[in-house]
């Protein structure tokens, strides 16, 4: 198991290492002069000197791509252009709502999408099975911002139930969580679908093994081979995609907080690509990315801590 960590976390810094390469790039990507871009076509020739020299452009690319791993690795993700604020200033503002959001989308999608699969299995192939699967199909399929527009018009305009835009205050805990319905429901359905079907399929495949059909024939009842043995070996692989699955959310978060007008990363992060604001962008796609290669570095991890056959695994092919 260290062995398998220190070369995880080996391939872990070696990733953001690439992402911050890159990212350090990005400038370069675009077509034209990125600082052209930024102060418009009315900009004097000493602006533009002035600017670049500010954006570190008037250095080598190794030098730019240097400073900028550096300064990353030191927290300084530099200034946004138009309001001078540090990036880092903003994307702490802005990822404590898309962190909430993600989360409490990912706990909705447990609490959901778990039991709805734990149905199904229990009543294979019967009208209720058949009803959950086109349920779960319909939810897998539905993009979360057609999702969140529906919910807004149904809650928000027709019924006016539910807040439909801002994200209240986190002094006010039930006003946050009021607002916080509408785009966790819309960012949690397509996973709410997709755990519901892992669930199921994991149950059944464990109920048709070998070891449970010897297990009725000795007479073990089947609400224990049911709920001790299927379901907890179903529930080993949905952790381990509700793990990985946070990052996705994370992302996934993007129009979701468009549309109910959320201030989150996503959201800051459109904002910067629309103004050509590249410090923001920068350090926000480093934050996304960051998360993806966390998240799915402990979900890696943990599949191995819950998942016993794996360890096994391992062992022999060490031994």
């Amino acid at each position: 198991m260290a062995t398998y960590l220190l070369k995880r976390l080996g391939m872990t810094v070696i990733v953001v290492l690439a992402v911050m390469t890159f990212l350090s790039l990005l400038v370069h990507l675009v077509p034209g002069d990125p600082v052209e871009i930024v102060l418009g076509p009315q900009a004097t020739p000493a602006q533009v000197e002035v600017v670049r020299a500010e954006m570190g452009l008037d250095n080598p690319i190794p030098i730019q791509v240097w400073d900028f791993v550096v300064g990353a690795l030191q927290g300084d993700l530099g200034l946004d252009f138009l309001s001078r604020t540090p990036v880092t200033q903003l994307i702490a503002q802005a990822i404590p709502h898309t962190v909430v959001l993600a989360i409490t989308a990912l706990a909705l999608a447990a609490l959901v999408g778990i039991p709805l699969g734990v149905y199904a299995a229990r009543r294979q192939n019967s009208l209720a099975d058949r009803a959950m699967a086109l349920l779960s199909i319909g939810f897998i399929t539905m993009p979360s911002y057609i999702a969140a527009l529906l919910l807004l018009i149904v809650f928000a305009v027709q019924l006016d139930v539910l807040p439909a835009v801002g994200t209240g205050s986190f002094a006010n805990p039930l006003d946050y969580a009021i607002h916080l319905v509408l785009p966790a429901s819309a960012l949690a359905i397509t996973w709410i679908g997709y755990v519901a079907r892992l669930v199921r399929t994991s149950m059944l495949s464990v109920l048709g093994s070998n070891y449970v059909r010897t297990s009725r024939a000795f007479g073990v009842r089947d609400r224990i081979i049911f709920y001790k043995w299927a379901l907890k070996n179903a529930i080993i692989p949905t952790l381990a995609v509700l793990s990985s699955g946070l990052a996705d959310l994370l992302g996934g978060a993007v129009l979701v907080e468009i549309i109910f007008s959320r201030p989150g990363l996503g959201r800051l992060t459109v904002e910067a690509i629309s103004e050509r604001n590249f410090p923001v962008v920068q350090g926000a796609v480093l934050v996304i990315a960051l998360f993806y290669v966390l998240t799915n570095l402990l979900a890696d991890l943990s599949y191995r801590l819950v998942d016993p056959r794996i360890r096994v695994e391992e062992s022999a092919v060490g031994a």
